[in-house]
């Protein structure tokens, strides 16, 4: 098995108007989620991204990768990706993809097992999906079972 870090890393579940967010490291692989980002049409608000980058300090950025269940890209795809890049071109931090396909369908899941009502347009999930997506990107470093 490989031998785990301790890197800090932001987990990022992109979408047009939230952007979910979560923290962990490698040495737990765990992680916990954050107040997710409100975005216009994918963008967030900059200054709270920095704000989460001056507090966290984090070593990398995993952000979620919206593939079509076939394992194709779609627009939201490239949405992602250029996020990425902008991240990394923000702050220096290097980021990777991580295949996030079924984390909200998960999330919503576990969400409903809580007790969520459903209402996922104001109450919703983007920061348990981030940290299924990033949780799932150290269990695929490790060679673990999601």
């Amino acid at each position: 098995m490989p031998m785990s870090s301790q890197r800090l890393i932001l987990g990022f579940d992109f979408g047009t108007r939230r952007i979910g967010v979560a923290v962990g490291n490698e040495l737990t692989r765990s992680a916990r989620p954050l107040d997710p980002l409100p975005a216009r049409d994918g963008i967030p608000d900059w200054t709270r991204v920095a704000r989460l980058v001056d507090e966290w300090r984090p070593d990398l950025f995993v952000v979620g990768l919206p593939l079509n269940m076939d394992g194709t890209e779609s627009d939201m795809s490239t949405r992602a990706r250029k996020f990425g890049k902008r991240l990394f071109g923000r702050y220096g931090i290097p980021f990777e993809m991580a295949d996030e396909r079924g984390s909200t369908r998960e999330a919503k899941a576990i969400a409903r097992d809580a007790g969520h009502r459903g209402n996922y347009r104001d109450d919703g999930v983007d920061g348990l999906a981030a940290v299924l997506i990033l949780e799932g990107w150290l269990a695929d470093r490790e060679g673990l079972p999601r």
